[in-house]
């Protein structure tokens, strides 16, 4: 539990990209099975504990020592595993230090009524902070560190030398703590076999195009152009009569959608965007979420947020891999797939035609009327790339359209976590609007948590505490008149109507743009402002 203890610690305070990766590789190399295999587990995310539940960690510290102490000890530090790391109050005599394999499989085979035992035995065992801390983060499964899923994969791959891209397609077919997938990165057997029917490929990532730069250095000729859609990205497969729908992360939403998997007639593997498409319209996002997430949907649900596949790509075709095909002899493949489907549920993502960048400029800037006016952006797609895992520098570029912009006022502010306990980062913002004595009041309209820089969170934390006017627990409500007052710059990507919002509006991934430490608040922008934008994408 040690290792891994400090392995989480040195990734959490690790900026580097290549660094952690480091840090995960050697962690691998250094450390027996099974440990290693249930720390790779835990980083990918695969690891979750039914019996488990941070209510059962309140509880257990709360027996340990005054509650409001612990509360306010909370409050302070803002995170639940770091703040009972700290306070735990030591028990000499206690038992030995558990190492990790010994806690996992402990949690796997606990009932409700013992995991509580448990994890107080453990905490109780463990003599440092940063190992209780470990243990708590592996207990409630959110471990912040910074590694994302595919960079622990990559680490695994480094360690025998091989792509990253071979792990992710043996992926579905291994389980943890992950021994044979080990032993052959290791050279101590063969490949384990990723022969599972309707297995999740890595799918192939975009980059994000640097106009100043690449346009430059790029021919249009050589070159298909897709509208961006506002969905997720999925992958549809169906092999050996076994039908899956996952995410572009790999994880399995099968049972959520089972009216797309209905749809697949063919057997093969596309890649798209799946979206709520209703009498012909692609729908707001927040259509689409009212379908995510759930364990099980029924009839009505279905009939009212109908779903469905704009598919950008084939990577299989029948029995046959198409991956390694040009994008152009592909896309033949996907148009002749998509019509033998005959469903509404699976559509095919049209190219858009263009000769020049600036005539594709001037498209992105004004698309035409319908689909394309709430799409992101546009997809430039090389004709003769290949599929490759990954973000591959060149073959696809993304080029998402240009944020809107508002000016509104700081009304309402919150501690963060983790590192950012200490300061308030988390913004609620507002318009002005007319209240019912018809006075100009504001209205909150949206909440963002980042879009700034380390020195001006400093600023904006010492004007909530130079302005605090109430407190609600860790919100602090912030001084927000006509003549005192802070605009933030919002940028966002849409607007969506909300009835759980007292604006009536909910922006779509908003964010800081731009501090206005000029702008008196007065003059900041009013809600007519977004509901003439958000008529504008409803007329679309």
């Amino acid at each position: 539990m040690r290792a891994f203890a400090e392995l989480l610690d040195r990734l959490s305070l690790t900026a580097s990209r290549n660094a952690k990766l480091t840090l995960v590789r050697d962690y691998l190399r250094e450390t027996p099975d099974p440990d290693r295999g249930w720390a790779l587990a835990a980083l990918t995310g695969e690891l979750t504990f039914a019996a488990a539940k941070p209510a059962f960690i309140r509880k257990a510290v709360e027996s340990r020592m005054d509650p409001q102490l612990f509360w306010w000890s909370y409050d302070y530090v803002g995170d639940l595993a770091e703040a009972v790391s700290l306070v735990w109050p030591a028990r000499p005599g206690a038992n030995r230090e558990p190492d990790l394999a010994e806690v996992i499989e402990g949690l796997k085979s606990a009932t409700r009524a013992e995991a509580q035992g448990r994890i107080e035995a453990w905490l109780d065992a463990l003599p440092q902070p940063r190992e209780r801390w470990a243990l708590l983060k592996l207990v409630t499964g959110g471990l912040r560190v910074g590694l994302s899923a595919r960079l622990a994969k990559q680490a695994a791959a480094d360690l025998g030398g091989v792509a990253v891209g071979e792990v992710e397609e043996l992926w579905h077919a291994l389980r943890p703590p992950y021994e044979d997938l080990f032993a052959w990165l290791e050279g101590r057997s063969e490949k384990p076999s990723s022969e599972n029917p309707a297995r999740f490929r890595p799918v192939m990532l975009a980059q994000a195009i640097d106009e100043a730069v690449d346009f430059g250095k790029l021919d249009p000729a050589d070159y298909c152009a897709e509208w961006k859609w506002d969905g997720i990205r999925v992958q549809a497969a169906h092999e050996g009569g076994v039908r899956r729908l996952y995410t572009r992360t790999g994880d399995d939403i099968s049972r959520t959608f089972p009216d797309i998997l209905d749809a697949l007639d063919d057997e093969g593997v596309i890649d798209g965007e799946l979206l709520v498409i209703r009498g012909g319209r692609v729908a707001s996002f927040a259509d689409l979420q009212q379908r995510l997430n759930r364990k099980a949907v029924d009839a009505k649900l279905m009939a009212a947020y109908p779903a469905a596949i704009r598919a950008y790509d084939i990577l299989q075709d029948g029995p046959e891999d198409t991956r390694t095909l040009p994008f152009t002899a592909r896309r033949a493949r996907l148009e002749a797939f998509v019509a033998r489907q005959a469903s509404p549920r699976i559509d095919l993502s049209p190219l858009q035609p263009f000769e020049s960048w600036a005539e594709l400029t001037q498209l992105r800037a004004d698309p035409p009327p319908g689909d394309p006016q709430i799409a992101e952006g546009v997809m430039l797609k090389r004709k003769d790339s290949a599929y490759e895992a990954g973000r591959p520098k060149g073959p696809w570029f993304k080029w998402k359209r240009d944020p809107h912009l508002v000016d509104a006022v700081l009304m309402y502010a919150q501690r963060g976590h983790g590192k950012r306990s200490s300061f308030y980062s988390d913004y609620t913002f507002g318009v002005w609007t007319e209240d019912a004595l018809g006075q100009r009041a504001l209205t909150p309209v949206g909440k963002a948590y980042f879009g700034f820089t380390d020195e001006e969170l400093k600023q904006i934390d010492k004007f909530v505490r130079d302005n605090t006017i109430e407190r609600f627990g860790p919100v602090r409500s912030v001084r927000a008149e006509p003549h005192a007052g802070l605009v933030f710059e919002v940028a966002f990507e849409g607007l969506q109507r909300s009835t759980r919002h007292k604006s009536g509006v909910a922006m779509r991934f908003p964010r800081i743009n731009r501090i206005r430490w000029d702008k008196p608040p007065g003059e900041a922008d009013e809600l007519e402002v977004l509901e003439r934008l958000l008529q504008q994408m409803e007329g679309r």
